[in-house]
């Protein structure tokens, strides 16, 4: 009785490892062949990464707030 209900516990974990291995086999597939695809038929875009004066201007930090960062990094570094 027991060798009987341990072969039924293993087929069925066979069973369910198997299917499972099989879903995502397929998954990994279809990704692939849709990641393939998306990229063969999309047109090119191209990407330029222009750095303009507002971008310049807007990085530009007032000089007391400096400063005040400065003492801050001084103090927590102990000198």
């Amino acid at each position: 009785m027991d060798a009987l209900l341990i072969s039924q516990g293993l087929d069925l974990m066979l069973y369910g490892m198997g299917t499972v291995f099989t879903f995502l086999t397929l998954l990994v597939g279809l990704t692939g062949l849709m990641s393939r695809a998306v990229m063969r038929f999309s047109p090119e875009e191209a990407v330029e990464t222009e750095v303009t004066t507002h971008q310049i201007h807007s990085t530009i930090v007032d000089k007391k707030i400096v400063k005040v960062i400065q003492a801050a990094i001084d103090q927590h570094r102990g000198s």
